[in-house]
């Protein structure tokens, strides 16, 4: 069974890791109906995308 030949120091340890942080999620509103959204993405709530409809928004009331 294989055992580590030195400890491994915190610092090593925390160097490893440095890029598994997480980052909030950037977020602006649509220009057409105001809802956030992210950059660059068309909107999920109405379609639009640089003022053009992208894609057909789904009915929310559906019986």
């Amino acid at each position: 069974m294989g055992v580590p030949a030195d400890k491994t120091t915190k610092s090593k340890r925390d160097k490893r890791r440095s890029h598994l942080a997480l980052s909030a999620v950037n977020v602006s509103s649509c220009s057409n109906c105001g809802e956030l959204k992210q950059p660059h993405v068309v909107c999920p709530h109405c379609g639009y995308y640089n003022g053009k409809e992208i894609v057909k928004a789904k009915n929310k009331q559906q019986n």
